[in-house]
């Protein structure tokens, strides 16, 4: 997970729900509206233009999208409504419902690691992550791992040059076996 920078992270399900309702923006001339998606979803010609599991999401959530009310879903709400997700995170529910097609571009250890670690990683306790949470989370984990890497290479029960015939185990070895890389094996 550390491999990830801040806003690397989501940025694949921000651009997941944005490419669908672009697609279905194209089918539908007159607007994105709820009807227009489920049809969309159960007409076979869509089925490998439209991403099941996004389409899913805006019509699950279509009413928290169209902020205007008038049962249309304008670029702009979409945008605003991405914009939103991106300042103010993803709850464990969103996560799991939009990585789930695969599409996200995060794999799905990545997403098992992110909803295993949800609360720790939830630093300010809103029921959501942020891109900038997860990364910080990556980076005390890698930072953890490094310390635990140096503290397992302490020099415990040492003798001065040499291991003495008991030191077999990697809590003990000599002051010079740091310079043979193989010396725990």
């Amino acid at each position: 997970m550390s491999n990830y920078t801040g806003n690397s992270l989501l940025t694949g399900i921000y651009a997941g729900l944005t490419n669908t309702y672009s697609y279905l923006a194209q089918l539908s001339p007159d607007g994105v509206t709820l009807d227009s998606i489920s049809s969309a979803r159960t007409d076979s010609k869509n089925y490998l233009n439209l991403n099941q599991s996004f389409a899913s999401y805006l019509q699950t959530n279509f009413n928290a999208i169209d902020k205007d009310g008038d049962g249309i879903i304008g670029s702009d709400e979409i945008t605003n409504y991405t914009n939103t997700l991106t300042t103010q995170g993803l709850t464990r529910t969103q996560l799991t419902q939009l990585a789930a097609s695969g599409a996200s571009g995060l794999s799905s250890d990545t997403i098992n690691n992110i909803l295993e670690h949800f609360d720790e990683m939830d630093t300010n306790h809103d029921g959501k992550v942020t891109s900038a949470e997860i990364a910080a989370y990556g980076y005390g984990a890698s930072k953890q791992e490094k310390i635990d890497e140096f503290n397992h290479q302490r020099a415990t029960n040492m003798s001065t040059f040499y291991a003495d015939e008991s030191s077999s185990t990697p809590d003990s070895y000599s002051m010079l076996s740091y310079r043979y890389k193989n010396y725990n094996s």
